[in-house]
């Protein structure tokens, strides 16, 4: 039994009763292992719903960061990064689901760690913002309340998005990414649908 099977079956129990009423031996169960050899692999379900979110947080930075440090224009960046961050929501919406949803679940201490991870991979966001509006391919804008905005649209779709919906991941992230951009570009820039 590796960690990360524990992880994972964690995630889907956590995303289907909430934390709360999850419990060590819904995740035991899960994974076909006595409640005692659970702890084996991990401390306590804090241990648990951590690792589930440093483990999404470190997918999400690691693709973000990709972009950021491509040759890419502005406008491709976000494309890129928009495209990539509603591919991970859809692809593993338990990960998703535990991240957007069940950080408030965190003791104090360990919900302070998790929020200095997350405002790193906001901040990957503000200066994508930040490096279009330099560039003067976006107009001015406040670079929080843009970020925020650009995030809240995709991290709602964990709660609608269906695979087998009118639109695919691809094309919703096609489509956000054109609202977004057309709100931020120069009014002489305005691209027609």
């Amino acid at each position: 039994m590796q960690r990360s099977d524990i992880l994972k079956a964690a995630a889907q129990i956590f995303r289907q009763k909430g934390y709360h009423a999850a419990s060590m031996q819904d995740i035991a169960d899960a994974v076909q292992l006595q409640k005692a050899s659970l702890y084996h692999h991990i401390d306590s379900k804090q241990d648990i719903l951590l690792a589930i979110l440093d483990m999404a947080l470190d997918l999400l930075i690691d693709d973000l960061q990709q972009v950021v440090a491509s040759d890419y224009s502005p406008e491709e960046k976000i494309k890129r990064a928009m495209s990539g961050y509603i591919e991970r929501l859809t692809e593993d919406g338990d990960l998703a689901a535990v991240l957007l949803l069940e950080y408030r679940s965190l003791e104090p201490e360990l919900r302070a760690q998790h929020i200095q991870r997350r405002d790193r991979y906001e901040n990957l966001w503000r200066g994508l913002i930040r490096d279009g509006v330099s560039a003067k391919v976006f107009r001015p804008v406040d670079e929080d309340i843009a970020t925020f905005a650009l995030l809240g649209v995709q991290n709602w779709t964990i709660t609608w998005f269906r695979e087998d919906g009118r639109m695919t991941a691809h094309q919703l992230a096609d489509l956000f990414c054109n609202l977004f951009l057309n709100g931020l570009r120069e009014p002489d820039r305005i691209e027609t649908q």
